[in-house]
Formats: C-alpha cells, sequence, structure tokens
C-alpha cells in the first residue's frame, strides 16, 4: 500500500505546485497566502509519504484530497484535478491492502512450507 500511495501523494506534490502558479494570477489572492497555503499542502503530502502506514494516515490522505477538491473554488480546473486524484488515492489504498494481503499469505505460505 505504501508504495501505491506515496507515488498519488508524490504526483500531488507536484499538482499542488502548478495549481499555487495558476492561482498566483489571480489578482485577489496574494502570492504570500497562495504559497503559505500551497506550501504546507506540498509539504503534508511529502510527510504523508512516511505516515502512510500509521494510524490516521490514510485519514490525513483522504483530508489532503478533500482539501484539493475544494481548492477548485480558486483555480477551477483542480474541481476536476482533486476528484482524478481522489479516485486514485481510493484505488491505492484498496488494491494496496490487497496486495499487502496477498503477500502476507504468500509469506505465510513460504514459512510453512519450509
Amino acid at each position: 500500500m505504501r508504495t501505491l500511495c506515496s507515488s498519488t501523494l508524490i504526483g500531488e506534490f507536484f499538482i499542488i505546485g502548478f495549481a499555487g502558479l495558476v492561482a498566483m494570477k489571480d489578482d485577489d489572492l496574494s502570492s504570500g497566502l497562495v504559497w503559505t497555503v500551497c506550501g504546507v499542502a506540498m509539504v503534508l503530502s511529502v510527510l504523508l509519504c512516511g505516515m502512510v502506514t500509521r494510524p490516521g494516515g490514510v485519514q490525513l490522505g483522504w483530508a489532503l484530497q478533500i482539501a484539493l477538491i475544494l481548492s477548485g473554488f480558486f483555480v477551477p480546473v483542480m474541481f476536476f484535478l482533486g476528484a482524478c486524484f481522489a479516485a486514485l488515492w481510493w484505488a491505492s489504498v484498496h488494491f494496496g491492502r490487497k496486495v499487502d494481503e496477498a503477500k502476507a499469505r504468500w509469506a505465510q505460505q513460504e514459512s510453512s512450507a519450509a
């Protein structure tokens, strides 16, 4: 699960950065505010790569997905990209757990065969 979720989070890191560049074009938003919010979100996405297998890591990932979707109020294309990354996050968690379970079964079969 860690590999799939981390890949999604690193992709989000870049999307958040690009969304920050787009948001800077909005005259109503100060560049300091844009980069503070984007910087926090980018750091969170990188930190979550290491926390995804710990308790609460997946839930924090979902919070980041919701924040990405809500950022569409400032950068409209983020409604679409946030929804795409939320779907990727779901798939990463869902299929990552299945892979982890299969690996555990395989390891158990290997240890019992030896």
